[in-house]
């Protein structure tokens, strides 16, 4: 291949800093893999799980980690019809279409580095065909890995998971990455109210930008529920929408919505924090649904996505507050943590 060697944040143990460090790429792709020169990174709470183990214990220590990026293509495997030499990506953890490649095989300190079909914290990657979406060369590179997750799982929430009708009211818990994309989803398809909920004012700031018309700080409101059923009436919101996996939030949200309503999870709880809600409404007319990255379709919706930002439909300033070098990812992740932040971009440029 075309590059042999690259630096890389490696995830050694739970709950410890990433290791920056020198890593080996294989000598050939593969069928159906891809070189990717990244060039930006983002950072979503997956990775702050990967991180913590919260979905139990890590058995691929060591490994690499990133899900949503955007980069250049360098070289093509075998097989690979779908992208091409020089062709600007989004890559991103949902499968788009062409071959689901084997992993690659990298290799750290002579031994082997275990690694997903898509990485984005390491300045090259060895990337499935089915992680990768093509893009206009002229969009901006900075913007497009919000289309490797934030963006895509928001607006596919609102569309696919709730299904949010004009004039239903919508409460979204948590306006970090996702959520102010969810205010923003829900405000283009005319859903009223909107109330967003979270615990910094900044965020808050932020989701009325993207469209919220009700902003509560639950740490500051304690009659939320009071607040929220003045605004949408006794019976509870028709959709809401829970971005933090904080199980006493989920709670919450189940028992606020609509008899008739829908409650959507897109954060997951940490492994063992379970959550106890009253199942009877389920068997009428209440739903409780999980979202997987808001159903997107890749190589479909990410298009789509780009033309409304193009046309200045799709809001994407704004939501990118932080960027970091490579070699600073650790005080990167800790920002992502501290829950002020918004979307925060790692540079390999």
């Amino acid at each position: 291949m075309q590059v042999s060697r690259m630096k890389a944040a490696i995830l050694t143990e739970t709950n410890k800093p990433l290791v920056v460090d020198e890593v080996q790429l294989p000598d050939t792709l593969t069928c159906g893999q891809v070189l990717v020169k990244i060039i930006y990174s983002g950072i979503c709470g997956a990775q702050i799980n990967e991180i913590s183990a919260a979905k139990g214990q890590d058995k691929f220590l060591p490994h690499l980690l990133g899900h949503e990026g955007s980069g250049v293509v360098l070289e093509t495997g075998p097989g690979v019809t779908t992208v091409k030499t020089g062709d600007n990506v989004v890559l991103h953890w949902r499968k788009s279409n062409g071959i689901e490649s084997g992993t690659p095989k990298y290799h750290w300190n002579g031994k082997p580095l275990n690694a997903g079909w898509v990485t984005t914290f390491n300045e090259y990657a060895v990337v499935s065909e089915n992680r990768l979406t093509p893009i206009p060369k002229d969009f901006d590179m900075k913007l497009a890995p919000l289309f490797g997750c934030a963006v895509t799982t928001a607006l596919g929430v609102i569309n696919n998971d709730a299904q949010v009708k004009m004039g239903q009211s919508v409460v979204v818990y948590g306006v970090g990455g996702v959520g102010l994309n969810i205010v923003q989803a829900a405000k283009m398809v005319s859903a009223h109210p909107i109330i967003s909920i979270d615990l910094h004012d900044n965020k808050l700031d932020m989701a009325r930008k993207m469209g919220a018309d009700y902003c509560f700080n639950s740490a500051k409101t304690p009659d939320l529920i009071d607040q929220i059923k003045k605004i949408v009436g006794a019976s509870g919101p028709d959709v809401v929408i829970d971005t933090t996996g904080n199980s006493r939030i989920i709670e919450q949200a189940y028992d606020l919505t609509h008899p008739d309503g829908r409650t959507i999870l897109v954060g997951v709880p940490r492994k063992g924090d379970n959550v106890s809600i009253y199942t009877l409404p389920i068997h009428f007319n209440k739903v409780l649904k999980g979202s997987h990255g808001g159903s997107c379709v890749p190589q479909v919706d990410i298009p789509r996505y780009v033309r409304l930002a193009n046309a200045g439909i799709l809001k994407l300033d704004g939501l990118i507050t932080h960027e970091f070098k490579l070699d600073d990812i650790n005080e990167a992740i800790q920002l992502m943590k501290s829950g002020t932040s918004g979307r925060i971009l790692i540079t390999m440029v």
